[in-house]
């Protein structure tokens, strides 16, 4: 397979998937509904917890109930334990406007004040949170640019591993806003769960490619593709046993569960992508230009 032919189709892959989910954004902004999907950790509201005994109810009555009473239309709704349960996050309820709400579906299903559980929920994850967060990543990119760099004892290989794992980031990025994903803590650790996953992946592939290299200055084409060739099978089983076992997790797992498992599933599929595609073709193409101007 000669990746770094055709490494010019595989970045504007990516860079189509990220320009989509750029797309959504500001679209989803457009409408009023934010850039992304942020959960009530983010921004404050409501939380309705109903015990639904055993009635069926879905997501588009319970959607369009409350646009007919309180004009809500952006709520997150998730059915638990079979769907006997719903928990409905909005943002912060007026006292009428509850009792406008579980008035008419209490009318509608027949349900009583005890199947209600109503309580309004701080933002805990604080402006000052989301700048420690954003540390955390930016640290953890410059930690690893220096370590590959150390290793490999090339600084650009470190920027093409790090370029890599910001492929990785917007990509998962571009996923919770294209699919709307509530946006809590789960994302973060999410975001550096990938991370950490992806610059595994990508060391295994330049250690082979290190290998091959010998003493030699040269990072030619047939190099690189040798030595992503070389790992590939390795790196196809391995990511599918970890992508199995989280979709796994998604499947048979709680509510809670799954919001985290698909973002990290999404993230194995990309990471293993970028380090297969488009980790090598940066580190070629940033020797090429050292190559040009010699």
């Amino acid at each position: 397979m000669n990746i770094i032919k055709n490494r010019y189709i595989y970045i504007a892959i990516s860079v189509i998937i990220i320009a989509i989910g750029i797309g959504f954004m500001f679209y989803n902004n457009s409408q009023g509904k934010g850039f992304f999907n942020y959960d009530i950790q983010f921004t404050g509201g409501t939380s309705i917890e109903i015990s639904l005994n055993g009635k069926e109810v879905n997501n588009d009555d319970i959607n369009n109930m409350l646009k007919e009473t309180i004009n809500i239309d952006n709520a997150q709704i998730q059915l638990i334990g079979d769907g006997q349960s719903v928990i409905i996050k909005t943002r912060l309820l007026t006292q009428d406007e509850r009792v406008a709400f579980t008035d008419a579906i209490s009318a509608k299903y027949g349900l009583t004040d005890s199947d209600y559980s109503i309580r309004d929920i701080s933002a805990t994850i604080s402006n000052e949170m989301k700048k420690t967060s954003f540390l955390a990543v930016l640290v953890s990119c410059i930690a690893m640019l220096i370590y590959v760099s150390f290793r490999f004892k090339n600084l650009k290989t470190g920027a093409s591993a790090i370029i890599a794992l910001l492929h990785d980031a917007l990509v998962l990025i571009s996923f919770y806003a294209i699919f709307r994903i509530p946006l809590n803590d789960a994302f973060i650790a999410a975001i550096l769960t990938v991370l950490g996953y992806s610059i595994n992946a990508t060391i295994v592939i330049f250690d082979r490619i290190r290998e091959n290299k010998g003493k030699t200055e040269d990072i030619d084409e047939k190099l690189i593709n040798d030595g992503i060739n070389q790992s590939l099978r390795r790196s196809i089983f391995t990511s599918l046993t970890t992508f199995f076992t989280v979709i796994s997790l998604y499947i048979f797992g709680v509510e809670s569960v799954k919001i985290f498992a698909l973002p990290i599933a999404i993230g194995i599929i990309c990471g293993t992508y970028s380090s297969i595609f488009i980790a090598g073709p940066i580190w070629y193409m940033l020797n090429n230009i050292k190559s040009k101007n010699s």
